[in-house]
């Protein structure tokens, strides 16, 4: 009995090295694909790019930010930014909260729609938001033109397009985490006494702190590179609705290249610093979780 058994143990293990075991031969072609493909969609883009901004050296690189159109472009982002991550992290955490605490009719249906903007195109968005609002055949838009309220083809309209694709990061980001954490701390805490505030404040802020970082810059970097939606809402009116995305576009279409280089090697570098503070997040939320697995 002893031999069988040692024997199934032997031909299972056999089974197991012959389906995870490769040949350096195929090892090394997945790896240098990987790489190949890497380099090629990722490090001659950002070298391109990078390249072509100090194509006129430091001197007209820099004089492409002298540019009063550029500079209210870089404005504009950065208003919007100021205003959507915000909103968005409130929101992401209150969501976060309700759906990881709390068990009520219609939590999936929440769940679902918070992840809507990850499956619409950023274009139908924008649209969805002309055709409420809108100042000429917008369902809302004769009221607001009454009132001399502008939303579309103004800034307004950029900083509630952009919430609108940005919304699901931070909830994403710590809906998991929350629930695999559990709550019973929270209800510990609760019992000794401690108010709403204290429980979320010295609780649970401290356990989701990552989860909380890696969607705020997820949410952020969207913020800041968003086109598709934007684009739509804008107008594209120069001084005023164009962000520095679509500004890019604008220098490109008037062979400015250099111009639109060098505003494009703004948005590289913040993606490059983004990533670099993702990846750390990242992995320390997946250590958050390992351990919330472990307890």
């Amino acid at each position: 009995m002893a031999g069988a058994i040692q024997t199934l143990t032997t031909e299972r293990f056999i089974v197991h090295r012959a389906a995870t075991a490769e040949s350096p031969l195929v090892k090394w072609l997945l790896i240098t694909f990987v790489l190949g493909f890497f380099a090629a969609f990722l490090l001659l883009p950002l070298a391109i790019i990078f390249t072509e901004a100090f194509s006129k050296g430091l001197q007209g690189y820099t004089h492409a930010f002298m540019d009063p159109a550029t500079l209210d472009s870089i404005k504009l982002t950065l208003f919007t930014v100021a205003i959507v991550v915000p909103l968005n992290t409130v929101f992401g955490v209150a969501a976060a909260w309700a759906i990881a605490r709390f068990e009520f009719r219609g939590k999936d249906l929440l769940t679902s729609l918070i992840d809507l903007p990850l499956w619409v195109s950023p274009v139908v968005g924008g649209l969805l938001y002309i055709l409420l609002l809108g100042p000429r055949h917008g369902t809302l838009g004769p009221w607001l033109t009454a009132h001399h309220i502008r939303i579309i083809f103004a800034p307004a309209g950029i900083v509630i397009a952009t919430t609108f694709v940005t919304f699901p990061f931070v909830a994403r980001g710590l809906i998991p985490l929350m629930q695999l954490q559990g709550r019973a701390e929270e209800e510990a805490a609760i019992t000794l006494g401690a108010n709403g505030w204290q429980v979320f404040s010295r609780v649970t802020l401290p356990k989701i702190k990552w989860g909380l970082i890696y969607g705020v810059i997820l949410c952020n970097a969207r913020a800041m590179g968003e086109f598709g939606a934007v684009s739509v809402v804008s107008g594209h009116v120069r001084g005023l609705t164009n962000t520095m995305p679509l500004q890019v576009e604008i220098l490109y279409n008037e062979y400015s290249f250099a111009a639109a280089f060098a505003l494009a090697s703004v948005l590289s570098v913040l993606a490059i610093i983004t990533l670099a503070i993702k990846t750390f997040s990242e992995w320390q939320t997946q250590r958050q979780l390992r351990l919330a697995l472990e307890s």
